[in-house]
């Protein structure tokens, strides 16, 4: 609410001198009747009409506020906003080969991965992601999209079990991995194309190598962040046995060098989680690199709002006079 005359609002500062000669000067001016005793009528009950009185001045001073109210024009603001988008187009490449199911970080590495991805993806609502993941093979479980309900749906329904089935070859295919996430952002016309790949171990399948496919990234301007995941030296495997679950301790083997490569071929940057609370800084760091710019043009209209104050005044000033000729009536 803004007023477009507020100068006339300090005519509300003449409330004051008027409850001065209200509360000084009004029983002068009011009838009286003399009499010789009035011990009387010492004890004896107010009169409702005495005890309501003081209504037709808190009326009268409500009257006097809406009209200082309404000349000094109360107006509405109508405003709207045109957004102008510099997008970014993100590519998740996520490693989902049988080793993901080491529990080095909670409950395992596959888990921790998915849930800090979705919190990445819902805090960046005005970009274009999809996914790609990858194992001994790689193929895209989510193209590029804003609908970001159907792409946390596909990256909740990832599972490593597809290498164990037999539907893709298991092992670690960087190198095709990360071809397919920048197949997916050669066409973009964004002027910002990101691939985040993680893995957790070394490549050692596919037709393509990981250095020529940063090589491809490179000479089409697609940055890559390489994240290796996966404690030091050695993680609890769960092995499955006849009637249960059996541990073993299996080598963690995150080539971090062909890792560190890819980010410096791409300008873009290496990280290593150990656990679940450093995966999440890494997704954090690269959520603060990769921001969208906004550009924001407000505009807006106003609206004279009186006529809510114009009624309420008239309203009450009726009321007031009705009063006046009615229950608070005077006798000559």
């Amino acid at each position: 609410m803004e007023f477009a005359n507020q100068e006339y609002l300090f005519l509300l500062l003449l409330i004051i001198p008027y409850l001065i000669w209200y509360l000084l000067y009004r029983k002068k001016t009011e009838p009286t009747l003399r009499m010789s005793d009035t011990s009387v009528y010492r004890y004896a009950p107010r009169s409702w009409k005495v005890t309501l009185m003081p209504i037709q001045l808190l009326l009268r001073l409500a009257v006097f506020v809406l009209l200082v109210v309404i000349l000094a024009r109360p107006q509405t603001q109508n405003s709207w906003k045109n957004e102008t988008m510099e997008g970014i187009d993100i590519m998740l490449a996520m490693d989902v080969s049988t080793s993901m199911l080491a529990e080095d970080l909670k409950p395992n590495r596959i888990e921790a991965a998915k849930q800090v991805a979705a919190e990445f993806v819902v805090g960046r609502p005005n970009d274009n992601i999809g996914l790609t993941i990858f194992a001994g093979e790689a193929f895209t479980q989510c193209p590029m999209t804003t609908d970001h309900a159907s792409l946390l749906s596909l990256l909740q329904n990832v599972r490593t079990d597809i290498a164990q089935r037999g539907l893709i070859e298991d092992g670690t295919a960087i190198g095709m991995g990360l071809a397919n996430a920048v197949s997916r952002l050669k066409d973009s016309k964004a002027k910002s194309r990101v691939v985040i790949l993680l893995t957790d171990g070394s490549n050692n399948r596919g037709d393509l190598s990981p250095l020529t496919a940063a090589e491809i990234a490179k000479s089409l301007g697609i940055r890559v962040y390489t994240i290796g995941v996966g404690t030091n030296k050695v993680a609890p495997y769960p092995m499955s046995v006849a009637g249960g679950v059996q541990y073993v301790n299996i080598p963690v083997e995150i080539d971090t060098k062909t890792l560190s490569d890819i980010a410096a071929a791409t300008d873009g940057d290496f990280y290593r989680a150990t656990n679940n609370r450093e995966l999440q800084q890494i997704y954090k760091e690269i959520d603060k690199l990769e921001k969208s710019k906004l550009n924001v043009k407000r505009f807006s209209k106003r609206y004279e709002a009186y006529q809510p104050y114009a009624l309420a005044a008239m309203l009450l000033l009726l009321l007031e006079m009705l009063l006046r000729i009615t229950v608070f009536r005077k006798l000559p």
